[in-house]
């Protein structure tokens, strides 16, 4: 401490580059402080600091991190307590980035993060902290003033369990803990998704995810109340949405998409308060949408579209430019590829001619001259031959009754189970499948180049530039945190090692996120990142226009 005293003392007023002469690791009463790299220039990208306090005067007892589950949880708690504590302290003094004190913060989703380690023996935060400068002259003493009084202050507001709302905690922990659960049984129960009674599944905006205060609590039908029994909260009741192909149907405004975001998004968990705690999906469910003009290599998507003008081939379809009907059917091949267990579709944002062709234009145009076998064709197959379930927003279409195990019709934000009336409807309109009898094996390519070499930047939530070439995550819209993208980036400059001819693009993904698991997120290198899905990453590759396969 005395050190980092004196350090600061002797550079106070030189050229800003002397903070680099402060890196290194100090002791503070109650935990150490590491620079782990000074800024070069007060405009800079501030300083990367790490805090490491021993459990000893951390405190935070045993059963609060035994499980993975809980122990992700405290720590995000941990990271949004640290973020509180440092708004109030952190403020402008000198130019550039001076007096900030910054740590990566949660939105909505708890997510396991690189910035917060809870351990038996310590936790250990990293952190940014603009360093002051008058110019580009060191504030050697304004530095201390940071370093001696703010950073104390914010261990013990943050890092120090007694000094924190004990029930806060706890019950961070076990709605995380009883959203965990309800994920991994869900499969036991035949189902996909939950959504629990009281739900409050409206956003306050289009940009605001916080819940909609004046939104309608969400109550199930009762054809689909089941209840879950949870380690914390007991039984849970609400909707269980069941394997196999389920409709979202009803007027315009009237919740379908809302619904089905939230279904999206219950692949995370959600902190008290959100809304969505308890609206839980199944980890590996994929977002499905068309994606005009996005590059395809080498997929096949012969179950969807075959004999094509001049006799291109679609079993190892490629293009530079994708149409509606050939990106959404390449889509939803490469999640299946991935290892989908789940598609969510939204008919807004689906091409028509892919979803849907009814009877009066199939009679007006024979097979023969549609190369489009329409995904109402295939959906069925692909549940009943794969086990992949799907659920699809239809406003208008209702030839999808023919192929739904359930419909659900929302009126009024309110569900119901209009099932049996959807398919008493399907009876008087017969439909002509135009399917082959089979969906098929799914084919895994082997990719021998992925491009992602050289120098790597994140721009936002959905650009990722590698070099010169730019990757555009726009149609994955299951990415919640810029942080993640920040790990895609990282995981698949490492992976261009993997891309050597033998092995598939499951495994490359699987391979990097169990990497991930096992040795923490150091295993990328340092920077700021957050937890993905190895399915993440398979839709990242796929969107490379670099990549190249067998």
């Amino acid at each position: 401490m005395d050190r980092l005293k004196n350090i600061l003392l002797r550079i106070d007023g030189r050229g800003y580059k002397a903070y680099r002469d402060i890196e290194g690791t100090y002791d503070f009463p109650g935990y150490k402080l590491t620079v782990e790299h000074a800024q070069g220039d007060p405009f800079a990208t501030p300083s990367r600091i790490k805090i490491s306090v021993p459990q000893k005067k951390a405190g935070f007892p045993p059963e609060t991190f035994r499980t993975e589950s809980r122990r992700i949880a405290l720590e995000d708690y941990i990271t949004r307590s640290f973020a509180k504590a440092a708004r109030k302290v952190s403020r402008p003094r000198g130019n550039g980035n001076s007096g900030l004190i910054k740590i990566d913060t949660p939105g909505q989703e708890i997510l396991s993060r690189s910035c917060t380690s809870v351990k038996p023996d310590r936790v250990e935060v990293r952190f940014h902290m603009g360093l002051p400068a008058q110019g580009r002259r060191v504030l050697g003493r304004v530095a201390w003033e940071m370093f001696s009084s703010d950073i104390p202050h914010i261990v013990e507001k943050a890092l120090v369990y007694h000094n924190m709302d004990a029930g806060e905690i706890k019950r961070h922990i076990e709605v995380a803990e009883d959203a965990d659960h309800i994920r991994k049984v869900l499969r036991e129960k035949g189902l996909v998704a939950f959504i629990a009674t009281g739900s409050l599944l409206p956003r306050a905006s289009g940009i605001d995810p916080r819940p909609l205060t004046t939104g309608i609590k969400f109550r199930p039908p009762p054809e689909l109340k089941t209840t879950i029994e949870t380690p914390n909260r007991g039984e849970i009741e609400g909707m269980g949405i069941p394997e196999g192909v389920v409709l979202i149907t009803g007027g315009g405004y009237h919740g379908k998409s809302t619904l089905l975001n939230a279904i999206s998004l219950g692949i995370y968990n959600h902190v008290p308060g959100d809304g969505r705690e308890y609206a839980v999906t199944v980890k590996n469910a994929v977002k499905i949408r068309a994606e005009d003009g996005r590059r395809v290599e080498k997929v096949d998507i012969s179950p969807f579209i075959t004999n094509l003008p001049m006799g291109k081939d679609t079993t190892e379809f490629s293009t530079e430019n994708a149409s509606g009907s050939t990106s959404q059917a390449a889509n939803i091949m490469e999640a299946i590829e991935a290892g989908a267990e789940l598609l969510l579709i939204d008919e807004d944002t689906s091409a028509t001619n892919f979803m849907i062709r009814d009877q009066k234009m199939q009679e007006f145009l024979p097979k023969e001259l549609e190369p489009i076998t329409p995904f109402i064709d295939r959906v069925r197959q692909i549940y009943e031959e794969h086990g992949i379930s799907t659920i699809i927003v239809v406003g208008g279409s209702g030839d999808y009754f023919h192929v739904a195990d359930r419909v659900i019709c929302m009126i009024n934000y309110e569900p119901h189970d209009h099932t049996r009336k959807a398919k008493e409807i399907a009876t008087r309109y017969p439909r002509k499948t135009e399917a082959t009898p089979t969906f098929g094996p799914i084919k895994h390519r082997t990719p021998i180049r992925l491009g992602t070499q050289g120098k790597t930047k994140t721009r936002g939530l959905k650009t990722i530039t590698f070099d010169r070439n730019t990757l555009d995550l726009s149609a994955v819209e299951q990415l919640v945190d810029e942080s993640q993208t920040r790990t895609i980036a990282a995981a698949l400059h490492m992976a261009e090692k993997y891309a050597d001819g033998e092995n598939t693009i499951r495994q490359i993904t699987e391979t990097l996120a169990g990497m991930i698991r096992t040795r923490g997120f150091g295993a990328l290198g340092t920077g700021q990142y957050a937890e993905v899905r190895a399915i993440d990453l398979a839709m990242a590759i796929n969107r490379l226009r670099t990549l190249k396969v067998k």
